[in-house]
């Protein structure tokens, strides 16, 4: 004989637990999801769009050995970025048919240019009817040195037989071609300003020479 309970004693009258309130799922209101993406979305656009004016993609780059240039930078094709980048610094690039500006971040090794050491910059430029060469420091502004000049140009450059020449960039005076530079300065970029060069049009790009540069002595 089998005995029917129309009640189970063992679990009939319990009250279930109550459930933590920190492990509770709380609602969240739409418009607080909606603030929530609308953040995050204008911190991701401002960092991108910080970084692309801080630091200009490479459109249209000219790359001969270590030195960069980008030849429609002044020009009506030049690209938003590069235009958005010169208007927050108030730089003003050469126009198409002035001349051509080239940069070199890094040695011929690879290595990044340190203002704490010496370079030779030696070998022959791209074809122009005036170069000038400058040190710069990682904004782009020139180094403050205690030499009376601040740079060097193809009229006064001392030359070899076949037209190469050997320049010295140290913070301190050095013999023959020496290019200022600051020990102080915080980076290092060597600037080259080709004026009046055939580069601007893009022909005889393929064979152009460019000066090399090597590390020295660092302190």
């Amino acid at each position: 004989m089998t005995l029917a309970l129309a009640r189970d004693p063992e679990t009939d009258g319990l009250v279930p637990d109550r459930v933590p309130p920190i492990l509770r799922r709380r609602r969240r209101s739409l418009a607080l999801d909606l603030a929530i993406v609308v953040a995050i979305a204008l911190g991701v656009g401002f960092s991108t769009a910080y970084l692309a004016v801080d630091r200009t993609p490479a459109f249209g780059t000219l790359r001969l050995g270590v030195w960069e240039a980008r030849p429609r930078q002044g020009t009506r094709e030049a690209d938003p970025y590069s235009t958005a980048t010169h208007a927050r610094s108030g730089r003003v690039p050469l126009a198409g048919g002035e001349g051509l500006m080239f940069l070199a971040a890094t040695d011929s090794a690879g290595d990044l240019l340190s203002p704490r050491c010496d370079y030779e910059i030696s070998g022959q430029t791209a074809p122009a009817r005036l170069w000038t060469l400058v040190a710069l420091d990682g904004e782009m502004r020139l180094v403050a040195g205690a030499a009376p000049r601040s740079g060097l140009n193809s009229r006064h450059l001392l030359r070899r037989p076949g037209g190469d020449f050997t320049i010295t960039a140290a913070p301190r005076a050095r013999p023959g071609n020496w290019l200022p530079t600051s020990d102080t300065a915080d980076g290092l970029v060597l600037a080259l300003r080709l004026y009046d060069t055939p580069l601007t049009t893009g022909t005889g790009v393929a064979n152009v020479p460019m000066p090399e540069i090597r590390r020295g002595l660092c302190r």
